[in-house]
């Protein structure tokens, strides 16, 4: 499949179903791009499709299996659209760095397949506000997902989840020290954590 140049191929990339929920239109929005007139568009769509059909199968519909909907807030960005972020200062990893994350068709500099993107989980939010809260929802995702990395947020626990080829497993945050809640070398990295999720599920 070609880079879609024409409104009509960029219909049927958008029509692309990733999952039973989940269409490659839902993914392609950007604040930065709708501001500064940019094209959101995967140069390699079918390495996209790829990565981002693993994301939405093994990790997002999981995820809203449990919890119901949850909300995309930023998924796939054109290596133009996050190079812009990165030197803006608009809360971008360099491209390097988001190739197999954010940049879905781009592997990353050991040859692994990745997508990502920031959701929030409303239902899990309504009931769970409280400072910390956020953790039930990681050890949960951390036990039952084949995620790479998350990162979380303060608002509405909105977070970063990354489907890639060869997981590391690890989850950070920007609310609370110690920035990172586990990864390989943790001592409270393997075995269950039921005991820290128990009660989340609606």
């Amino acid at each position: 499949m070609r880079k879609p140049t024409s409104v009509g191929t960029l219909e049927d990339f958008g029509r692309v179903r990733l999952s039973k929920s989940f269409f490659m239109r839902d993914f392609l929005y950007s604040d930065i791009a709708a501001i500064n007139g940019f094209s959101n568009i995967p140069d390699n769509p079918e390495i996209a499709i790829a990565s981002g059909t693993r994301l939405c199968e093994e990790i997002l519909e999981p995820l809203q299996d449990v919890f119901g909907r949850i909300v995309i807030r930023s998924a796939y960005r054109s290596p133009e659209v996050n190079g812009f972020g990165a030197a803006n200062g608009l809360n971008c990893a360099s491209n390097d760095s988001n190739a197999a994350h954010h940049i879905w068709d781009r592997k990353d500099t050991d040859g692994n397949l990745g997508a990502m993107a920031c959701v929030v989980v409303p239902s899990f939010y309504d009931r769970f506000p409280n400072d910390g809260d956020w953790k039930k929802l990681a050890w949960w995702i951390h036990d039952h997902l084949p995620y790479n990395e998350m990162t979380f947020f303060r608002r509405y626990w909105a977070f970063n989840i990354n489907w890639r080829e060869n997981p590391v497993r690890q989850i950070y945050n920007w609310m609370e020290v110690p920035r990172w809640l586990t990864k390989p070398g943790m001592e409270n990295h393997s075995g269950s954590h039921e005991d820290l999720w128990s009660g989340i599920i609606p």
